[in-house]
């Protein structure tokens, strides 16, 4: 019990060589600018399109947002360390981070669930869609997708407080991760632990398996379409929803499901900077690219600008 309280962490940050810094910063810089004007470009379009005012593009519009808020948490303070000879973060600024980015990315996971039971609903019950999935429906989901995040970025938050810190204080990683801190611990961390992976395990295997058994009657259901066209047209409605819940949950077990023996540091960075830096960025194009409604409301808008 002999150790002083810690004040700040030191961020190792993603590279030891200066020549790499503003490269670097430029990189990110400019993915950022693509995730802020992406992400607000569709809750933008999607508020003003009255094509696009459907339970579909109302949760697309709320992961516009998530994706915009976890990115805003990480990505600011990551380009201030690209050209800060020192960089750390202060205790609580480091706990701050830790609970905003849980929160953020706990409610991603869930509303890609909600987006995969909507899904279900439009190509299973098409005739009881707009019954099924109304307005107060859809509010009441989305009530539970924060909810479930704030639930789970305080346990761990919480816990994260409790624990006091020991050793060399450096963090392995460019911003506040539960992992890297219980490494750095000097009080008993087998509790963080379990907890983590009950609840990371919940947060990860429960959304994972409901959009599973969901795509499960998807499939069901489009292969009982007779026509090409309709198949077709049903396949192309999922597309992009598959590619975002491939791409986040494919990422997020790779950064944390695995056997300690094959942890290795330059991977952890790769695969953290690909969840909280390019995801945010991905998601409005895969759903911009992918989506007829999106690019007719898109072209409909400008072209109404254009003659006005």
């Amino acid at each position: 019990m002999n150790h002083s309280s810690v004040i700040d962490f030191i961020l190792e940050g993603l590279t030891k060589r200066p020549e790499l810094q503003l490269p670097l910063f430029l990189l990110f810089l400019a993915i950022y600018v693509i995730t802020v004007v992406g992400n607000l470009g569709m809750i933008l379009l999607i508020t003003i399109s009255s094509q696009l005012h459907s339970p579909m593009y109302y949760f697309l519009s709320h992961l516009s947002f998530i994706d915009l808020c976890y990115s805003s948490v990480i990505t600011p303070k990551m380009l201030v360390n690209f050209v800060c000879e020192k960089n750390t973060i202060s205790f609580l600024e480091c706990m701050t981070q830790l609970y905003f980015f849980l929160i953020f990315v706990i409610a991603e996971g869930y509303l890609l669930t909600a987006m995969a039971y909507d899904r279900y609903v439009a190509i299973c019950s098409p005739l009881l869609y707009n019954i099924v999935m109304s307005h107060k429906v859809c509010s009441i989901m989305m009530a539970v997708v924060y909810s479930l995040g704030f639930f789970g970025a305080t346990v761990h938050t919480t816990r994260m407080t409790m624990l006091s810190f020991c050793g060399s204080h450096i963090v392995s990683h460019y911003f506040c991760d539960i992992l890297p801190l219980l490494t750095l611990s000097c009080s008993s961390t087998h509790i963080n632990e379990v907890l983590l992976f009950i609840i990371g395990g919940v947060n990860t295997l429960a959304p994972t398996l409901a959009v599973i058994i969901s795509y499960a009657f998807i499939l069901t259901s489009i292969l009982r379409i007779r026509s090409n066209e309709g198949r077709s047209k049903a396949f192309g409605t999922c597309s992009s929803h598959i590619m975002a819940v491939g791409i986040f949950f494919g990422s997020i077990t790779f950064m944390y499901f695995k056997p300690p023996s094959s942890n290795n540091m330059e991977q952890e960075k790769v695969s953290s900077v690909f969840y909280t830096t390019v995801i945010p960025m991905l998601n409005p194009l895969i759903y911009s690219l992918r989506n007829k409604d999106v690019k007719n409301a898109l072209k409909k808008m400008v072209g109404g600008r254009q003659l006005s």
